[in-house]
């Protein structure tokens, strides 16, 4: 009673700036679960929809007035077909509603093309920011229709494979607004439709041409974007240092450059953009240099602002970290990852001058001891990821020297690292921030050491635990004790976690992503309790579990109607149980179904017409995509809890 009328005491003001400090999804699906009041606020201010079932959208739309952006990219059922009775339903309900959307992600919505697009457009005749990436199939009618939109000024391109010159065209002349435009992947795309950009596109901000066919005569044309500021070129491999040169005398607002994997570029190129930017923010060049010049880094002096640096495979010296400590003290990420001649000196000398380092790739530097990571644990204490994969020779010290200084760690990849021991885990838990542990391939780990993460480290949401053979159903119930956040846990090949385990894991409700692979001694007893339990389940991997029977894949269509991608290879799973599966599970996007020995289905001599239907539709022994799963639903099935 006396809390009732504490509630009745915080105004609408007071509870909008506690859900703003809300940033975690599920903090916020707390709050707003709490009672009528902080419901009543959440439904008034919320901005921002992610619908898992589009047929929910017209009953929702009503209840948030000021929402604008929509998500739909983990719908599973978005096509020509379903668009006209979903916006209709959505007219019915509220026909001012549509106008105030200015976001929309239709990511991986492959059932769409030029039809349903065409509606939408003309339904949201408002949008500002329009994702359509991972559509493959989206070509230039889809870009036709994308053009319409007058008032665009983001757009994600990303995989649409189909989308030529013409259709960017299309878009370019149909959009003049636009300041955000990613093509990456969009291999029909040339030279000739970057050019009509850098001529139309004059508020054009940030663009993604990564992976695109384009030369440098591009880059000629993208020089002359004077408000371009964020320019992303990964893996063009016909660019070569003329393009770079043609940056060097273009672009007077580029802050940010990523290079990366082109690999026609020289150092000395890329000096002509270092010396006309000396405002550069962020300089990406990993895989593009087979080593970097003293020469080239002494051109760094300039870059005063960098703050983010990423050479991960080049070769390098102590010099080179003399020199980037010496001249990028604004330094918050660098990249060193897989960098031939990294050496304790370097890193020492290095991290002497970048104290403000936050993030740091250290991956397969496996010449470095502990004295390295001392000198990164004391001179760089607002560190907050640190990747250490494959380096072999640091031990339990290395941690005990990060649990002491580095308090604000919150990601560390210990992947391969046979030194790390259980002791080391026991310093490390003392970074109580730690929100992604990885520990693939740690054999020297046991159920204690994960005891003492579990116990320290409540914030953890994603833990990696691949092939730890010391990791039994001890460690999980440690686990399901003290990290109730986790969401990610891979668990692959830990063969001595039992059915015990997961009973343990089902009661770590915001689960969403596992990968089981290869456990024997997991039952349908097991996936029972799992599926009760984490019913939040979007991602399973379950390759290779040979022991479960139909009863447990019986529960997951059940209880797991979440789940968006599964992979049961291996499985023996049968007919009906498949069935059901495909049937049920109505958010499935994505399925992995190899060697299926027990499931005649895939069988091309069935006389079974529903079976051999099955089977044409889904594909033998591919990876199924939404539109196959969308003709699946005369399957569904529905069995009864146990």
């Amino acid at each position: 009673m006396e809390s009732a009328l504490i509630l009745t005491l915080l105004t609408d003001d007071l509870l909008l700036k506690i859900l703003s400090l809300l940033n975690d999804d599920f903090d916020r699906k707390s709050f707003r679960s709490t009672c009528k009041i902080f419901h009543r606020v959440d439904s008034l201010h919320r901005t921002h929809l992610r619908f898992f079932r589009p047929e929910f959208l017209s009953t929702l739309v009503v209840k948030f007035p000021c929402l604008n952006s929509l998500d739909l990219s983990v719908c599973p059922r978005i096509d020509d077909a379903t668009i006209p009775l979903l916006l209709s339903s959505i007219h019915s309900g509220s026909s001012s509603w549509a106008a105030k959307i200015r976001r929309l992600n239709l990511s991986r919505c492959t059932g769409l093309r030029f039809p349903g697009l065409q509606m939408v457009v003309g339904f949201f005749g408002n949008l500002e920011s329009v994702d359509v990436s991972y559509c493959c199939g989206f070509g230039d009618r889809e870009a036709a229709a994308l053009s319409c939109l007058t008032g665009l000024r983001e757009l994600n391109l990303d995989k649409c494979l189909y989308v030529t010159d013409v259709g960017l065209a299309k878009i370019i002349v149909g959009c003049p607004k636009l300041e955000s435009l990613s093509l990456k992947w969009c291999f029909e795309v040339t030279d000739i439709g970057v050019e009509l950009l850098s001529k139309k596109c004059s508020e054009l901000k940030h663009l993604d041409i990564s992976y695109l066919k384009v030369t440098s005569e591009s880059l000629c044309a993208i020089g002359r974007m004077e408000r371009l500021e964020v320019l992303e070129m990964v893996g063009c491999g016909l660019v070569n240092d003329m393009g770079l040169r043609y940056l060097g005398i273009g672009c007077p607002s580029l802050q940010v450059l990523d290079i990366s994997r082109c690999d026609k570029l020289s150092s000395s190129a890329l000096v002509s953009v270092i010396k006309a930017h000396s405002g550069l923010l962020q300089l990406h060049a990993s895989y593009s240099f087979f080593e970097i010049p003293v020469t080239f880094l002494h051109q760094f002096k300039d870059l005063k602002k960098l703050r983010t640096l990423r050479i991960d495979g080049a070769r390098v010296s102590d010099s080179s970290f003399q020199i980037i400590g010496l001249n990028c003290n604004a330094l918050v990420e660098i990249g060193m990852g897989k960098c031939r001649g990294v050496s304790d000196m370097g890193i020492i000398q290095l991290v002497s001058g970048c104290a403000s380092l936050k993030v740091f790739n250290l991956t397969c530097c496996s010449d470095l001891t502990d004295s390295a990571i001392q000198a990164v644990a004391e001179s760089c204490r607002d560190l907050s990821c640190l990747m250490l994969e494959c380096c072999n020779l640091l031990s339990q010290k290395s941690l005990e020297y990060l649990g002491s200084h580095c308090v604000l760690l919150e990601e560390i990849d210990l992947t391969d690292c046979s030194g790390i021991n259980d002791i080391g885990l026991r310093y490390l838990s003392k970074c109580s921030e730690l929100v992604c542990l990885k520990l693939g391939l740690c054999t020297n780990i046991s159920n204690k050491g994960l005891s003492y993460i579990a116990s320290n480290c409540p914030k953890i949401r994603e833990l990696d635990l691949y092939r730890c053979l010391g990791i039994s159903d001890d460690g999980l119930a440690s686990l399901s004790v003290g990290c109730r956040k986790l969401r990610k846990l891979i668990l692959s090949y830990c063969s001595a976690v039992t059915d015990r385990g997961m009973e343990y894991l089902g009661c770590v409700e915001e689960l969403s992503d596992l990968e089981l692979r290869g456990l024997p001694n997991i039952t349908c007893t097991g996936l029972r309790a799992l599926a009760a339990g984490c019913r939040r389940l979007a991602e399973l991997d379950l390759k290779h579990c040979e022991n479960i029977d139909d009863s447990g894949y019986w529960a997951l269509a059940y209880y797991s109607r979440n789940l968006r991608q599964i992979n049961l290879s291996g499985c023996q799973i049968s007919d009906v149980s498949l069935c059901m599966l495909m049937g049920n599970l109505t958010c499935l996007q994505d399925a992995k179904l190899v060697n299926l020995n027990n499931t005649s289905t895939f069988s091309r001599n069935s006389r079974d017409p529903k079976s051999q239907g099955l089977q044409d539709q889904m594909g033998l022994g591919s990876k199924h995509k939404t539109d196959k799963f969308n003709r699946l639903s005369y399957f569904r099935c529905h069995p009864y809890p146990w």
